[in-house]
């Protein structure tokens, strides 16, 4: 049961981007089109999985034992690095045309501190192996709905009518932070006491 606790709360309850403000860079840049947020969801989620995954073995395997748990954000940066590098030659290779839509945000992963965040909060949690797997994929899939989500709503703001000086990211903001408040809502749905 926890299990279904941590990802129903992962996604709507303490959502990344609109509970935790982390990785609003990704979330504003690549908003824009529906198809290019959908992809970036997806590698950002991927990253997560598998960097949330590796940090937790590296720390508990490596860190811990050997009594360097200070070097935790090295190492996982490092790692997060690693895993979006494997990414992108990936999408390179398989995907280009993701690959070209993603430009310059797809490295930037590298540094979108929701991936770190998953990364540090599997540690702050305690959580066991499975507990953090499930915490990495559904904060990832939080990720890709949040930034879904506002895509859908940008889209169709270029055919609303927007006053001149609230288009662009001044608009995308307001959206921002009006599904932030609706994300609100969920706040009361699950608590865990850990």
């Amino acid at each position: 049961m926890i299990y279904f606790y941590i990802f129903i709360s992962s996604i709507f309850v303490n959502n990344f981007i609109l509970s935790r403000f982390l990785g609003l860079c990704p979330f504003i840049g690549v908003s824009k089109r529906l198809s290019a947020s959908f992809g970036m969801g997806i590698a950002v989620t991927f990253v997560m999985t598998i960097a949330g995954a590796i940090s937790y073995l590296e720390f508990n395997f490596i860190l811990k034992p050997l009594k360097i748990e200070f070097l935790d954000t090295i190492v996982f940066i490092l790692t997060i690095a690693s895993t979006v590098q494997l990414l992108e030659m990936l999408l390179q290779k398989y995907v280009p045309f993701l690959y070209n839509s993603l430009g310059i945000f797809l490295p930037l992963i590298t540094t979108n501190c929701a991936v770190l965040g998953v990364s540090q909060l599997n540690i702050l949690y305690d959580y066991n192996f499975l507990e953090a797997l499930v915490f990495d994929f559904s904060s990832g899939l939080g990720f890709t709905l949040a930034i879904i989500l506002m895509a859908g709503i940008r889209e169709k703001l270029e055919f609303g009518n927007v006053p001149r000086s609230f288009r662009g990211v001044p608009i995308a903001f307001i959206v921002a932070s009006l599904m932030s408040l609706a994300f609100l809502g969920f706040s009361n749905l699950v608590k865990i006491n850990k």
